[in-house]
């Protein structure tokens, strides 16, 4: 067994144990994969273990696999740490916009500040939304965002890297008074004829209103006309209550005042939200934010499909790994 084991060759065992595919642990890490599997096999020989079942089609982790992955994040984990303490320059700070001080990206936030040492500084942004925070990502003016990817115009795209977080299921907001807002959740049919708002008319916000529009075609729903940016959790409460909007949202949604938040179902429509950031990008602060993003799609079941009907655009399945 032994006692000098590179941590490179656990990075390169980490990847591969978590994305349970060479290439694109290869890609993660930056590497050709025929050196990622070159260390791959050096730490098994070292081990003395088989770390994975390798097929034409699959890649899984054997036994003592399984016993090494929980060893392996403490002991880089760890490194990380070390090298952080006694780095002769502070890591600059890195910007993370999260959209509102809720929901999912928040939450990864949080659990990812708790993952790093004092000196590493994520500083939050609340954008409005994925279209324009990805551009300032891309620019250089951001360094990690949230939310929809597959409807960002390919140019912008191309400069980015992504990791699916969570498939984020919808919910619609109603005037407490409404006819639907007894009910603890609303049938898609049932709001046939409604007309509800989806940031129509706010360029930064352009991928959610496209997958609202493709939730609500052939639905007889309609979107609420185009209306300017609303900037800000207080503004916004006071717009959407003076023009007796119902809202498309997700399950985490800020409250509002006179309105009541219920859950959207037969289908259950699913947003799905990915962490973005600019490729080539190295920082502390990125790693502990893919761990906990990670961690937290794992312990929550973020990326699991509904047991029931569910929906969910072709290519946006595609971008979240979803097959079939």
């Amino acid at each position: 067994m032994p006692y000098d084991t590179d941590p490179r060759l656990l990075r390169a065992f980490l990847a591969v144990a978590e994305e349970l595919h060479f290439t694109r642990a290869a890609a993660r890490l930056y590497v050709a994969q025929q050196a990622l599997s070159r260390d791959i096999r050096r730490l098994e020989r070292e081990l003395g273990a088989a770390l994975f079942v390798r097929t034409t089609r699959q890649v899984s982790l054997t036994a003592d696999g399984a016993r090494l992955l929980p060893l392996a994040r403490r002991v880089l984990a760890a490194h990380d740490e070390l090298v952080a303490t006694f780095r002769s320059a502070p890591e600059r700070p890195l910007l993370v916009d999260v959209g509102v001080p809720i929901g999912t990206a928040h939450g990864v936030l949080e659990a990812a500040r708790e993952r790093v040492p004092d000196s590493c500084e994520l500083v939050a942004r609340f954008h409005s939304g994925l279209t324009g925070a990805a551009a300032e990502v891309a620019a250089g003016r951001l360094d990690v965002s949230f939310g929809r990817i597959a409807a960002l115009p390919p140019g912008v795209l191309a400069g980015l890297a992504h990791q699916p977080v969570r498939l984020e299921p919808m919910a619609v907001l109603l005037r407490e008074d409404h006819p639907l807002a007894a009910r603890p959740a609303v049938a898609l049919a049932e709001l046939a004829g409604e007309t509800l708002y989806a940031a129509a008319g706010n360029p930064q916000t352009a991928e959610w209103t496209d997958l609202a529009e493709r939730l609500f075609a052939g639905r007889g729903i309609a979107t609420a006309e185009p209306f300017p940016e609303i900037e800000g959790s207080q503004e916004f409460v006071r717009v959407v209550r003076k023009r007796g909007w119902s809202v498309l949202a997700s399950v985490e949604f800020i409250e509002v005042p006179g309105m009541v938040l219920r859950p959207l179902v037969d289908p259950a429509p699913l947003s799905p939200v990915s962490m973005v950031w600019r490729r080539g990008l190295r920082h502390p602060g990125l790693d502990a934010l893919r761990a906990a993003a990670r961690e937290l799609a794992e312990e929550r079941d973020w990326l699991a499909l509904p047991g029931n009907a569910w929906w969910l655009p072709e290519g946006d399945a595609r971008v979240m790994g979803i097959r079939g």
